[in-house]
């Protein structure tokens, strides 16, 4: 081989290296903004997370940067009544006797001042207020448990006198509630829901216990079961054992002393 031939035989292959020296450069140079992108996609995900989404950093430290609250950042909420609730002192620590007309018929009862203090003085101001008069009782139970409900303004189970309070007073230990007990209705697993609804409990029966317990007992009727017994043997309206009375079933008038 000429020397002329040797020596462009060596550039070339000089040539091809350097080319395959920068190729390996420029594809390290990509590889490494890629990497640097996605790092920087991943960065940028946190930082929109913890920065305005559902992890807010700056709403946790709303929540710890007060020095009076660095021990108790996260307060545990104590459920309260509300304002408007009559004052529990309003029954008098004593008991209560009283008479109301259902549909036609007297019934007489006793309140526990001393026993449902916050139950009694709230009925007690409802009833002073003549509250229930001319409300109907709406629900009628005639299985498993044997209820009376009433005292509520909208006549379908989800009324009441603006305000609800708490907690359950007097609920029986063995969850049995005699016929002839008058007890607060509320809502399943709350037990700062009770407002004005109750109800008379015509037989024997047994009415579980949730998991805030069971139900207010702050009376019991001394006259007139036979009348709340009579209503229930007329059934449901449409039948079945959970509902509307068939007639329909109005409070006349209320009275305590």
């Amino acid at each position: 081989m000429k020397e002329k031939d040797k020596l462009a035989n060596y550039q070339a292959k000089q040539q091809l290296l350097t080319q395959r020296k920068l190729s390996k450069a420029k594809d390290n140079r990509v590889a490494l903004v890629a990497s640097a992108a996605a790092i920087a996609i991943a960065l940028g995900s946190q930082l929109l997370y913890f920065g305005v989404g559902p992890g807010s950093q700056d709403a946790l430290e709303e929540i710890t940067t007060d020095p009076a609250a660095e021990e108790t950042a996260l307060p545990e909420v104590t459920p309260a009544s509300d304002p408007q609730t009559p004052d529990a002192s309003l029954a008098e620590d004593r008991r209560w006797q009283g008479e109301m007309t259902i549909g036609t018929e007297p019934v007489s009862f006793e309140l526990f001042g001393d026993l449902a203090p916050q139950a009694t003085a709230n009925f007690v101001s409802l009833a002073q207020q003549g509250y229930f008069d001319g409300l109907s009782c709406h629900r009628l139970t005639t299985a498993g448990i044997f209820v009376l409900q009433c005292g509520d303004p909208n006549g379908d189970g989800t009324g009441g006198p603006g305000y609800n309070w708490g907690p359950i007073e007097n609920a029986p230990a063995d969850d049995i509630y005699p016929a002839g007990t008058i007890a607060m209705a509320r809502r399943g697993g709350d037990d700062y829901s009770m407002g004005s609804q109750f109800f008379i409990v015509y037989e024997n029966s047994q009415i579980p216990s949730d998991n805030v317990g069971g139900y207010s007992v702050f009376g019991t009727l001394t006259e007139g079961l036979d009348a709340i017994l009579a209503i229930a043997e007329t059934g449901l309206s449409g039948g079945g054992t959970d509902g509307s009375p068939a007639e329909q079933v109005v409070i006349a008038d209320v009275s305590v002393e």
